[in-house]
């Protein structure tokens, strides 16, 4: 209701009374005037300078005007011959102040965090020349529409809150301005629209412009809507006209011309401006696209004629500027070029600042215009933003002075050239703050850590204000002085204080009040003072905001800050006057007064500031021994000193950096060093942490540590080269990353850690080029003398050096096969060297091969992915040559300049880059900004990328998937998504505050780094994809066909013609698709409240993923065989089959056995795969015991998963509130409010599908055979009581559709393809009445809604009408069957629905929707729904919904269905468009939905429910299990949680009380196979841990309260089985799959001991508990065992802090036999009895199905008892003397050990593999598969 009062619109002159400039202000020449176009009175801003000349509302900075409307509309006319300027500061919903800005004086488009720059060009008459101009004489009253909540969106990635503040610069005219949430039609009036019936909303009166009687709107006016509305209407104009002006200029033409007087819109995005149609009367001057690249967005002003306006709705999306080239992408081969041109709108994204992009239109060529082709609408790009920053390896960059401890002393703050790093000391994990341009200067923080003060080095000097906690720049200002050399912010952050350097080299301090700028306030200068003195270092007094100090050279001044003004004063300093003093710091202590100087001559001055007096003056002298030169620890006296470049003071010591490399901690008396701690270069700061423990240090060479005053042990927290990184190289087996620098050095980093391992240097020779050895601990190494050197990284030595080069090596790389190694220099040479052995050698070395003036690259020399093939620049730098890379014969060399036949200049090459083999192709980058993709056999061009970087791109790589292409020029790293054929698109990031010198991909393909200033480190956040077997990722094959666009009119026409064929064509919908997740991509955020946390461990190999199913990535064509030839028997097209369905010989149904014949399990299926159980087939004994339902000691509570793995199997009834679905053999009824189950039983096999009767009453579930039955079952359930009413058999082995008559009279049943058989039910009778064994697959079957007798299935190539007859009890199926046309090029047809009568919806295995009237039997349209098949479709009245194999949900407006059926081939298929679209984590098997389409449930293969809001365009999670297999489950001590992990390599934290989802940590293209909760003993509950071993051999530990991974280790080579902690919590016991068993200490990380006396074996089971010390006649209180797979059980007593680890017992049994499934051994069980510690359980042990209770004091088998099944999974209940036993036979049992009674549990759909109880014995966990049961234990 706050709002209310501003709609429909808002005056802003009027309500803010802009006439009496009380709440408004105005400088300049600003006045009333009368403007005799509108005939109103205007107000005039002009003036020589436009900051100068303005109106301004509010009329003060703290104020603001809090208008909330979307749009703001500014009626305006700019005033030739000056420039104007228009300033809106906008409010965010996290309280960040934006600036937008609009002027014809900007040239170009720029951007920051808090400041977006528009340029505004205004033309008439004449081509245009500049990007910016001035008005013309001509300038015509302009309505500038902002859409303020997409301009946020759209370039910040934020979302609006309110409008701020508006500044009118001149010089312009104003008529007024106002806010609405409407988006009105500036040129339609409200009669207009009703006379017309215009969907679109007229302008109100007071708005509007006057257009005098017979002349139009446009013709006078000019309407530009920014960010702009989608292409539709112009992309229509372009069709009708035929010679519509390629997008990406203005259509000029004379002024007084009748058809076009002048453009507006932007530069390159003209049919995104202009969202109204109009024809052209006259043709208009053809324009052809410049070649050079141009800043973009611009805005130009413009008319156009219109008869008919057509104005559509708010833009999800907007334009996006961008940011420098066009880009084309052409496909070549043999016979033609095929050529589409478009612009590529990029925004080159600052790492914090990504929003999602919008691409703008696609160019056309002239040809394609009078041709009449539709332009092409490029595809989206996601995830957007694809890349995040993970990491920084660098310190510093223009200084390494600023490095901050946080207030807690967990964390420091530092610079690493133009980013802001805050590193946590313990977990080293990184937070960044990004916006900076440059390197970051000085460093500033707030006492209460809420405050950070950055400023930038270049000038003019930026300095940013960021929320410290959520890392949000809240204000960014220039500051006066021309460079900042230091900050210092007073310890409430109210006042911040900087010195500098103005333009002429004064010394200038700066005082700023801060005061509000947390608030939404900015920050306001206070004073500004030069003065004569050198200042080195300024602080602000902690104890007194309005004291300073400062020293320098030459003195040490105190400063005062006293109404509004600086001043300050010199302590006398004696003596010590002339020194030169480089820190002081304040005493900590408040009574103190004392200021601590100290000075570049080793003297340490203690000032008395209250009296400004030296007190006591020290000095640090160098001393040596008499016998060496080896340093003592310091004293003070007389003598020469040591340099001291930084103090810092805590309230008991004082820490001291000096140049001699030694940080030095002191008493405040300074009687004797207390610690030292000697560094690798001189120190450059120092700083103690509040509680004084530990010290922080920085050096001048780049590092970055802390000494632990308690342990005195030293800490390096980063290293860094300390200049320009010029190239990297990366270790494929192993997580390593080599570069070499400027400054002489060779780094190997380590990649998890990002901690430096190895440091190689050079004194005399650079280091110029680096390669790793792909299989040996090897690296080489070329330098700028010529040598190329082997390195050892075992020895960590120089193992061979070559000098066989005269030039500098320009070029290295090794064969991935590790057979050579090649290396090019400066002079042309090129050298082969066998690496194959430790030593290498060189083999052949050819002059004058390699191109000796070519740019210098690190892509210079690469060597194809099979180890075949080595191509390089040269001989000269227009060729690109190929050679073999055992013989170094020549086979291809490729012209780069004779590509480009049209170009007036010689093109040459810059790098080289192969992509994935097959197909074999070698990517270009020259030197006119492009990239050429050539075929490395025959020397083609396949593609060609143009305007890629401004400037040549040195560095470029290609994914070894081939999805994405990695491009990198001057500053700017470009992600492209290379599988995207016909219209490529890329993301831009910025960081690097130098030019980016190289990128690659991480060795798992899920990172990408660049280097140039410092290393970065990027997540790729792109799920992971599968292209079928025998398919090739990135091969273009051949030209892309031309996709289907907006305003396809005459492409229409020509494809439909007058042969009433289907038509194809459907218009593009403007809607964004959604962020596309990924296989194991986390909860999203903000869906169900759950956290999501991803390891860089790359894509999740999934066992079981879904079979056939087909993802579309880009326009990647996808190859399908030729379906099979129809089956005779079907008879021609629109034959009747003939067939007769007479009464079932047997009237009533057979009664079913719960069994049936094992099923092999199989992937999931797509629609048309025949259903195939995941599970295990149950084969029950007669000695399973199930007991009464009264006297179960088991209830089932709660399920969590769904049966992806079915069909339909999901109903909703939004009017009754009945939701079910289901999970394996059961039917889960939910209460979506409460989260409540109930669980109906009864199927002995996995339900394959479901469906509700329409009155809701009865729910109908199939499931496959059993072992004694071939039949399938249905079961027919009393929805309101869960009873099952009746149990009925099908023919079939498995049901694939159950549907309901309209009258629920009947029920029919459609069996699978093995033996395909359509049945029908009598519901009142449950009678079979008919059925028919089909003679070809059927894949679906609907009841027609308006006629209860008719029924319709698809299946290969054709529809199937039936026409239900029934004379008495006789029934009888008329049938018709059409076969689809050869237009609609669809095999088969998988899923239908019926629509509005007579219409009916059938989706193809090849994603078209064809649209049929049942009436007449034809189909009369078609239309391109996907690029997949189509699993689901749902319709209710004018609206659609389909479900595909790739995961998308679209949303189709079908409204004018009736009327494309009345007109026949004369309609246009325009008129159905897509209204939404969403895009979930797998295949689409199952929908439900309200009657109003606007809500509804969606189920995936990935077995995740989904509830759907259209209306709001979101998907949330509903009910969402592990993928794969789960493998362990885990508590927490006060049972609140518990964890699982699963095979699809996540971890999963959930609340025992609602068994919600909370946390998610997952680890990609790995198995979690087991998992520990750390004890209570370990610590605080809030220092909770969990503990995980994968299968690649490393274990992880997660910290559960901060939701993130604090240790990664690798105590083992093969994967991990079994893991449990110690007692204490502290020691962590791992097992392996090769039967080792690792001790490792949790706070180190280091791994203790390793026990290989299981070896052979996998471990199976690792338990610990405590015991008395002593007790078992052993020492220690830890007693633990580790079962392995031979049978054998070792029990071990333990004291972790002592190191002391014994074996206590050890029992071997005999192998059992078999179990009856083969493959499957029987697993060694072990526990420890939880209520007699001597007691050891076991199972699995010996030939005997039985468990076994062993003594460990008696060293004998105590007690035994016999078990029907081998047991495969175990536990024992601490809280009754109960014992759960999991069997494959998907049984469950429960043993009363105290009364030796037995209860068996049927429900599981396969083997019962887990089961846990609670450590307090309330609740049984039991795992089946990917199914998780929850059982509550009764009589506890």
């Amino acid at each position: 209701m706050a709002r209310a009062w501003q709609h429909p619109f808002l005056s802003v002159f009027r309500h803010f009374k802009v006439d009496e400039w009380k709440r408004s202000a105005k400088e300049g020449d600003v006045a009333t005037v009368m403007d005799k176009t509108l005939k109103c009175t205007v107000y005039r801003v002009r003036g020589s300078v436009s900051a100068s000349n303005y109106i301004q509302l509010p009329r003060t900075g703290t104020q603001s005007l809090g208008l909330t409307g979307r749009y703001l509309y500014v009626l305006f006319r700019p005033l030739p011959p000056r420039h104007f300027v228009i300033h809106l500061d906008v409010f965010t919903e996290d309280s960040q102040v934006i600036r937008v800005s609009f002027s014809s004086l900007f040239k170009e488009f720029k951007s920051t965090a808090t400041w977006l720059q528009f340029p505004f060009i205004c033309e008439a008459g004449t081509p245009r020349k500049d990007a910016a101009g001035v008005p013309p004489t001509g300038a015509r009253w302009t309505c500038l529409q902002l859409d303020l909540h997409d301009l946020l969106l759209v370039y910040l990635n934020r979302r609006y809150g309110h409008l701020k503040s508006i500044r009118l610069c001149a010089s312009l005219l104003v008529r007024n301005l106002y806010t609405s949430d409407l988006c009105f039609d500036p040129a339609v009036t409200a009669p207009e629209a009703r006379r017309a019936k215009l969907p679109v909303t007229p302008m109100p009166r007071e708005m509007a412009f006057p257009v005098p009687k017979g002349q139009s709107w446009h013709d006078r006016y000019v309407h530009i809507r920014f960010p702009s509305d989608s292409s539709k209407g112009v992309s229509t104009l372009g069709q009708k006209n035929g010679s519509l002006p390629e997008a990406g200029l203005s259509a000029l033409c004379s002024t007084g011309s009748a058809a076009l007087s002048s453009t507006a819109a932007f530069l390159g995005h003209v049919p995104r401006l202009l969202p109204h149609s109009a024809p052209f009367n006259k043709p208009t001057q053809s324009c052809r696209v410049p070649s050079a690249p141009r800043p973009l967005p611009e805005i130009s002003m413009s008319c156009e004629r219109l008869e008919v306006s057509s104005v559509g709705g708010p833009s999800g999306r907007g334009q996006e500027p961008s940011a420098w080239a066009e880009a084309t992408d052409k496909c070549v081969n043999s016979t033609n070029v095929h050529v589409s041109a478009h612009e590529l709108a990029v925004v080159p994204v600052a790492p914090e600042d990504v929003a999602p992009h919008e691409p703008p239109c696609r160019e056309q060529s002239g040809q394609q215009a009078a041709l009449g082709k539709n332009r092409f609408q490029q595809r989206s790009f996601l995830p957007d933003p694809i890349l995040r920053l993970k990491g920084v390896i660098g310190f510093g960059g223009h200084s390494t002075r600023w490095a901050l401890w946080t207030k807690d002393g967990a964390a420091v703050v530092y610079p690493c050239h133009a980013v802001i790093v805050m590193l946590h000391v313990d977990t080293r994990q990184q937070r960044f703050f990004l916006g900076h341009t440059d390197k970051v200067s000085a460093l500033a923080l707030d006492g209460s850590n809420s405050l950070l003060a950055s400023a930038q080095a270049r000038a003019p000097s930026m300095l940013r204000l960021w929320d410290f906690q959520t890392g949000a720049c809240l204000s960014l200002f220039r500051s006066p002085v021309h460079v900042v050399c230091s900050l210092s912010f007073s310890d409430s952050g109210a006042l911040l204080c900087g010195t500098g350097k103005d333009r002429h080299g004064r010394t200038v301090v700066v005082a700023w009040d801060t005061a509000q700028v947390g608030r939404g306030g900015e920050a306001v200068l206070l004073t500004k003072v030069h003065t004569d003195a050198d200042i080195q270092a300024f602080k602000v007094a902690f104890f007194d905001e309005t004291r300073m100090a400062s020293c320098g050279r030459g003195g040490v001044r105190l400063w005062r800050l006293r109404r509004g003004g600086l001043r300050s004063c010199a302590v006398d300093l004696g003596e010590h006057h002339a020194l030169e003093f480089t820190d002081l710091a304040f005493g900590q202590d408040l009574d103190s007064c004392t200021l601590y100087v100290c000075g570049r001559s080793g003297h340490i001055l203690e000032i008395d500031h209250q009296h400004m007096a030296v007190r006591r003056a020290r000095r640090l002298l160098p001393t040596q021994t008499p016998s060496g030169p080896l340093p003592k620890r310091q004293t003070f006296s007389s003598g020469p000193g040591i340099a001291i470049s930084s103090l810092s003071v805590s309230q008991v010591t004082c820490a001291v950096g000096s140049e001699d490399g030694y940080l030095r901690l002191w008493p405040l008396d300074f009687s004797s060093v207390l610690l030292e701690a000697e560094h690798e270069g001189p120190i450059s700061s120092v700083c103690v942490s509040p509680d004084g423990l530990r010290v922080l240090s920085t050096t001048s060479s780049g590092h970055l540590g802390f000494l632990d005053v308690p342990s005195r042990e030293y800490s390096v927290l980063m290293r860094s080269h300390t200049a320009l990184v010029l190239a990297l190289a990366t270790k494929c087996r192993q997580e390593h990353l080599a570069t070499v620098s400027q400054d002489h050095t060779v780094r190997v980093w380590d990649l998890v850690t990002l901690q430096q391992l190895y440091d190689f240097t050079s004194p005399k020779e650079a280091p110029r080029a680096v390669a790793f050895h792909p299989t040996q601990p090897t690296f080489f190494c070329g330098f700028s003398g010529g040598a190329v050197c082997s390195f050892s990284l075992e020895a960590t030595e120089v193992l061979v050096e070559h000098r066989c080069h005269r030039g500098a090596v320009t070029g290295l790389a090794t064969s991935p096969d590790g057979s050579f190694l090649f290396s090019s220099c400066s002079r042309g040479s090129l050298a082969q060297y066998d690496c194959a052995a430790t030593q290498c050698r060189v083999l052949r070395v050819a002059a004058n091969v390699v191109c000796q003036d070519a740019h210098m690259s690190p892509n210079a020399l690469v060597v194809s992915g099979d180890s075949r093939l080595l191509a390089f620049v040269g001989p000269s730098k227009y060729t690109v040559t190929i050679m073999d890379t055992a013989s170094l014969d020549e086979l291809l060399r490729v012209d780069i300049s004779a590509l480009d036949g049209t170009s007036s200049r010689l093109d040459s090459a810059v790098a080289v880059c192969f992509g994935p083999a097959p197909p074999g192709h070698l990517l270009v980058s020259t030197s006119s900004n492009t990239v050429v993709v050539l075929d490395t056999t025959s020397g083609r061009m396949v593609r060609e990328l143009s305007g890629v970087h401004p400037t040549a791109c040195p560095s470029l790589a290609l994914s070894r998937d081939g999805r994405f292409l990695l491009t990198a020029a001057d500053r700017a790293i470009k992600v492209w998504d290379y599988l995207m054929q016909a219209n490529l698109g890329c993301q831009v990031y910025i960081g690097h505050s130098e030019p980016v010198q190289a990128v690659a991909f991480s060795p798992n393909q899920q990172q990408l780094l660049s280097v140039g200033d410092a290393i970065f480190l990027w997540d790729i956040l792109a799920p992971n994809e599968r292209l079928p077997p025998g398919s090739v990722r990135g091969s273009p094959g051949a030209p892309p066909a031309c996709e289907a666009g907006p305003g396809m009119r005459q492409l229409e026409d020509t494809v439909s013609g007058a042969d009433g064929l289907p038509r194809w064509q459907v218009p593009v919908p403007s809607q964004a698709s959604p962020p596309r997740l990924g296989p194991c991509a986390g909860l999203p955020e903000g869906g169900d409240g759950a956290f999501s946390v991803s390891d860089d461990e790359g894509p999740s190999e999934e066992s079981h993923g879904p079979k056939g199913l087909r993802q579309a990535s880009g326009s990647a064509l996808l190859v399908k065989e030729a379906d099979r030839v129809v089956d005779a028997a079907c008879g021609a097209a629109g034959d009747s089959w003939g067939l007769s369905m007479p009464p079932h010989p047997c009237g009533q149904p057979s009664a079913q056995s719960p069994r049936r014949a094992r099923a092999q399990p199989a992937a999931h299926p797509d629609s048309c795969e025949p259903f195939m159980s995941q599970g295990k087939a149950s084969s029950l004994a007669k000695s399973v015991s199930s007991p009464p339902a009264s006297s179960e000691r088991l209830h089932l509570k709660a399920v969590v998963g769904y049966s992806g793995n079915g069909r339909a199997n999901v109903v909703w009834r939004p009017d009754t509130g009945f939701f079910a679905y289901t999970c394996g053999r059961l039917v889960v009824v939910e209460d979506l409010h409460s989260g409540a189950q109930q669980h109906w039983l009864g199927h002995p096999e996995e339900i394959s599908t479901l469906a509700l009767s329409h009155d809701a009453q009865v729910l109908a579930s199939a499931s496959g055979h059993s072992s004694t039955a071939s039949c399938g079952q249905i079961r027919l359930w009393e929805v309101p009581g869960g009873s099952c009413r009746q149990l009925i058999s099908h023919r079939d082995p498995t049901v694939r559709a159950l549907a309901f008559s309209p009258d629920d009279r009947l029920l029919i049943t459609l069996g699978y393809d093995g033996d395909c058989t359509l049945a029908l039910w009598s519901m009142s009778t449950y009678e079979l009445l008919s059925s028919t064994r089909l003679p070809e697959p059927v894949h679906g079957v609907a009841f027609n809604p308006w006629h209860a007798g008719e029924l319709a299935c698809v299946g290969q190539g054709a529809i199937t009408l039936w026409l239900l007859q029934q004379r008495g009890a006789d029934v009888s199926l008329q049938v018709h069957r059409e076969r689809i046309p050869e237009e609609v090029r669809a095999g088969k047809l998988t899923s239908l629905c019926y629509g509005a009568m007579p219409l009916l919806y059938c989706g193809s295995d090849t994603g078209q929707v064809c649209v049929w009237d049942t009436r007449a039997c034809r189909c009369f349209l078609a239309w391109e729904a996907d690029n997949s098949e189509i699993g689901v479709l749902l319709c209710s009245g004018v609206r659609l919904v389909s479900g595909s194999d790739s995961g998308r949900l679209r949303l189709w407006a079908v409204e004018a269905m009736l009327e494309l059926r009345r007109k026949g081939s004369g309609a246009r298929s325009s008129s159905v468009f897509m209204e939404r679209e969403l895009t979930l984590d797998g295949a689409i098997v199952s929908a439900v939905f309200h009657d109003s389409m606007d809500m509804g449930v969606a189920g995936s293969v990935a077995g995740t429910l989904w509830y759907i809001n259209w209306a709001e365009g979101t998907s949330t999670h509903l009910i969402s299990g592990h993928r794969s297999k789960v493998n362990e489950v885990a508590f927490s001590p006060s049972e609140s949680h518990c964890a699982t992990c699963s095979d699809d390599g996540s971890v999963r934290v959930w609340s025992l009380a609602s068994m919600e989802l909370v946390i998610q940590f997952q680890v990609l293209n790995q198995s979690c196979l087991c998992l520990a909760w750390s004890p209570p003993s370990c610590g605080r509950p809030e220092q909770q841990q969990v503990a995980a071993g994968y299968s690649d051999g490393t274990l992880r530990v997660f910290s559960i309260s901060r939701t993130a991974m604090e240790l990664k280790m690798r105590p083992h080579l093969a994967a991990l089985t079994a893991i449990a902690f110690s007692a204490d919590g502290q020691t962590i016991l791992s097992g392996d799959k090769d039967g080792l068993v690792a001790v490792s200490r949790l706070c180190t990380g280091m791994t203790l001991r390793v026990l290989s006396d299981q070896r052979g074996a996998p471990i199976s089971t690792i338990q610990s508990t405590s015991k008395e010390d002593g007790d078992f006649g052993v020492e220690g209180t830890d007693l633990w065992l580790a079962a392995s797979g031979d049978q054998r059980v070792s029990i071990w007593a333990s004291d972790w802090p002592q190191g002391h680890c014994e074996l206590m017992d050890w029992l071997s049994f005999p192998a059992p036999a078999l179990m009856e499934a083969p493959g499957c051994p029987v697993p060694s069980l072990a526990a420890f009895c939880p209520w007699d510690g001597a007691l050891l359980v076991c199972a699995g042990l010996g030939v005997h199905r039985e468990v076994i209770f062993y003594s460990l004091r008696h060293k004998q088998v105590v007690e035994k008892i016999p078990l029907p099944f081998f047991a495969v999974s175990l536990s024992l209940s601490p809280g009754a003397r109960l014992m759960a036993i999991g069997f494959a036979e998907c049984v469950l049992r429960l043993v009363d050990c105290t009364s030796g009674a037995v209860q068996d549990f049927a429900g599981h759909n396969d083997s019962v593999r887990l089961c846990r109880f609670t450590p307090a014995g309330r609740l049984l966990f039991t795992a089946a598969h990917r199914e998780i049961l929850v059982w509550e234990v009764t009589g506890c």
